[in-house]
């Protein structure tokens, strides 16, 4: 799924479903995988009081792995979230590519929220900061280059790339770990960048475990 200008999250890999939940929750019982199951209902049923109840650690026994293309500021305010793998493209092996961010619309500190930030209705400011973004950042992308061609190693001459550049990794996160995620991210008070990677995670959640998507919704997010 595309995200921003020249981002994406791809879910490769994903390793468990709502039965798995269900299946994980019932063995406390000495219920096995094969008698897991007590129809659709009754699953969904028992989803939901997990949810509601907090019961947390039978959503631990699933797996996603996305990989996912964005701005290096966005993949370090990614890997906060420590519960979970990650593994990125490193500038000290391989040498990046002229690949920025530039966002479409100037946002502003806002009023309320002082943490966040808001849109204005200004064509002439949006025009003024993709022409000042873009300028800079292929200054410092020619710096780059510069060095690298001087001798200078890669993972020195990264030091001048700046911070909208666009990063690689692979993220792999169980359930529990992916709602707490979503919970911050979708967040009106997130930044609104990583908040369409959030969207999108949040579709494919959806997809791959409707029952738990719907419980979680229900029931107000997961706690950490």
């Amino acid at each position: 799924m595309d995200v921003l200008d020249k981002g994406f999250v791809n879910l490769v890999n994903f390793m468990g479903d709502d039965l798995a939940v269900v299946a994980s929750a019932r063995v406390s019982n000495g219920i096995t995988l094969e008698e897991a199951s007590k129809g659709q209902e009754n699953d969904q049923k028992l989803i939901n009081y997990l949810m509601k109840h907090r019961h947390g650690t039978p959503f631990e026994h699933t797996a996603f792995t996305f990989f996912v293309k964005a701005p290096i500021f966005i993949a370090r305010e990614w890997m906060r979230h420590r519960v979970g793998s990650f593994n990125e493209q490193s500038g000290r092996y391989t040498e990046f590519d002229p690949e920025f961010y530039v966002p479409d619309r100037f946002r502003q500190p806002a009023e309320i929220n002082k943490q966040g930030s808001e849109f204005i209705n200004d064509p002439h400011a949006d025009k003024w900061l993709q022409t000042h973004i873009e300028t800079i950042s292929l200054n410092s992308f020619d710096s780059y280059k510069f060095l690298l061609n001087r001798g200078v190693a890669r993972e020195l001459a990264r030091l001048v790339l700046p911070l909208n550049m666009y990063t690689q990794y692979y993220w792999t996160v169980n359930a529990r770990a992916l709602m707490n995620f979503l919970n911050l991210r979708c967040g009106e008070d997130a930044q609104w960048e990583i908040r369409q990677y959030a969207e999108a995670i949040k579709e494919m959640f959806e997809e791959k475990m409707p029952m738990t998507f719907w419980a979680w919704k229900e029931n107000g997010y997961l706690a950490p």
